[in-house]
């Protein structure tokens, strides 16, 4: 796989970083953040304009069908940004799992409308009880009639009160098949508490009290579901390790910055040869998770379950410890400074900390990886 920019991608990239500067400025992410928003309908709907949000959508469904190189693009330049909304969940995650598996019914509805901006879906498909592993679902969803009667708890949904709809796994009673179902946000007996996570995103807690779906609201048939999650789950992964990378290679900047014009002893910061060392080894961080990151688009490419599995999850081991190291250093650069919320370093700190719990953390990647090597 070719990871050269096409002159598409560069003018993509281009444009993203000029919005991200120009209009979404740290100050107002900041302020979105503390006033307990995670979604500028405003932000949201420029996105879409170009092209964020529909990037790898097909184009049979008002998407532009770019392959996941492209998503790299994007995610690594809404990282440098930390961009609050729900890009990776609807316009990565959902969208892969409804174009893989979703019913000719299901796309058309649902696929243009997140292409577009109009609707944002979501996973819910971890519960107080599961930590990482899906397959340990307990929410139960039982036959009834022409449909299914859904009861359960799913915790932390990323952007959950954002959410328009919800891919939702539960498990058909009566059988060991877990299902993927998607859940409209309206539907009667389900229940939404919305929280702000460390990072300055929001998450919520679903709560399921004889909520009842039609047939058609299964994406592919009942024993699809968990496969159905791990294509979204997979492209989610990759989207974390591209944006880790950019927030990295942001706040390498920010650190650079600061170095440069704190003076002591009558010279910049940046002239002391102790600092540049631990400079040099954040940027050999950086751009080891870089190249991780383009380790995992290329594993979305591998026809191999257990390659694609196993890449995955270096990658998402290395974007963890990179992003840490990374994190920690531009705190103790920046002095007495780096522990206060006036600068923006503890903003990227605290999303590089978050990217390692996102979509399976270090232990539960390193035995996944373990597996697959002992297999």
């Amino acid at each position: 796989m070719d990871f050269t920019y096409s002159e598409e991608q560069q003018m993509l990239a281009d444009s993203l970083r000029r919005f991200i500067d120009t209009e979404y400025t740290f100050e107002a992410r900041r302020k979105s953040a503390r006033a307990g928003k995670s979604l500028d309908r405003g932000v949201w709907n420029k996105l879409a304009e170009m092209g964020v949000l529909g990037l790898t959508v097909p184009a049979d469904f008002g998407g532009f069908g770019e392959g996941p190189a492209s998503q790299l693009v994007v995610q690594r330049e809404l990282g440098r940004g930390l961009v609050l909304e729900p890009v990776t969940p609807s316009g990565v995650m959902a969208a892969a799992i409804l174009a893989a598996h979703g019913s000719a019914a299901q796309k058309e509805q649902w696929l243009p409308a997140i292409a577009s901006g109009e609707r944002i879906v979501t996973l819910a498909y971890l519960e107080p009880t599961t930590r990482y592993r899906p397959e340990s679902a307990r929410a139960s969803a039982e036959r009834s009639g022409d449909g299914y009667v859904l009861n359960g708890i799913k915790s932390v949904v990323w952007h959950g009160a954002a959410a328009d709809a919800y891919l939702l796994t539960a498990r058909v009673a009566g059988s060991n098949e877990i299902a993927l179902f998607l859940v409209p946000r309206d539907s009667k007996g389900l229940g939404v508490t919305a929280y702000p996570t460390v990072d300055g995103l929001r998450a919520a807690d679903l709560s399921l009290q004889d909520v009842t779906v039609p047939a058609n609201a299964l994406v592919g048939q009942p024993a699809d579901g968990l496969a159905a999650l791990g294509v979204g789950l997979e492209h989610g992964v990759a989207a974390l390790c591209a944006e880790g990378a950019g927030a990295m290679e942001k706040l390498i900047e920010i650190t650079a910055e600061y170095l440069g014009t704190r003076q002591q002893f009558g010279k910049p910061l940046a002239s002391f040869q102790a600092l540049q060392h631990r400079m040099a080894d954040m940027l050999v961080q950086k751009e080891l998770a870089l190249s991780m990151a383009y380790v995992a688009v290329q594993a979305l490419d591998e026809a191999d379950p257990a390659a694609r599995r196993r890449m995955l999850s270096a990658a998402k081991v290395t974007l963890a410890r990179a992003g840490r190291f990374v994190g920690q250093q531009a705190v103790q650069l920046h002095g007495g400074m780096g522990m206060t919320d006036e600068l923006s370093v503890g903003d990227y700190f605290k999303r590089l900390t978050m990217l390692d719990q996102l979509l399976g953390d270090s232990d539960y990647h390193l035995q996944r990886f373990g597996e697959v090597m002992e297999a």
